[in-house]
């Protein structure tokens, strides 16, 4: 079973290929236009870098600042995975860095596995996944924990804490981020 909260690994989407952003918290707002398409917003909190050396960490900011807050490559990657991206952006409070994803979607799968059958929508996740809330039911089983909304939720919300991440070890990037 996929790990949601490591779908991007993540930052904005991000850690597709350096595998050293995450942010703290992940926080989606899915709104459906029908039951399987609509628009997601996604909020990463607090991401930060968790390269041990100056190389991996320049690369990490290359990625986010120049990949995947400028770059068509970006959005043409999203495109080929059914997500067609709308607005991205980065942005710094209380000195950490923040970013925001939204794009609309034709196939709610596409969005972190998330299925539409028998009238409910759900998504499941491991039971180390770390769920900070949701407007839907949430249920747990020995094997996996799993989300539960019914065919009459027009917005399907949670967010999730990232296991593993340290805020005293891994390295800030607010101060690197120059707003144009």
């Amino acid at each position: 079973m996929r790990k949601p909260i490591y779908f991007f690994t993540l930052v904005l989407t991000i850690t597709l290929f350096s595998g050293c952003l995450i942010s703290e918290r992940i926080n989606y707002i899915i709104d459906l236009k029908t039951p399987t398409t609509g628009k997601v917003t996604i909020n990463f909190l607090n991401i930060k870098s968790n390269a041990i050396g100056k190389r991996e960490f320049d690369k990490d900011k290359k990625y986010l600042f120049e990949f995947a807050l400028k770059s068509k490559s970006f959005v043409t990657q999203f495109k080929s995975e059914g997500k067609f991206v709308k607005y991205r952006s980065l942005s710094v409070k209380n000195n950490r860095l923040n970013g925001k994803v939204i794009y609309d979607f034709n196939d709610i799968k596409k969005v972190e596995g998330i299925r539409f059958e028998d009238g409910f929508y759900y998504f499941t996740m491991a039971l180390d996944d770390s769920l900070i809330s949701t407007n839907g039911k949430l249920i747990i089983s020995k094997e996996y924990k799993r989300i539960l909304w019914d065919k009459n939720y027009k917005q399907l919300k949670f967010e999730m804490y990232s296991s593993g991440f340290d805020n005293k070890a891994f390295k800030g990037l607010a101060s690197y981020y120059k707003k144009k």
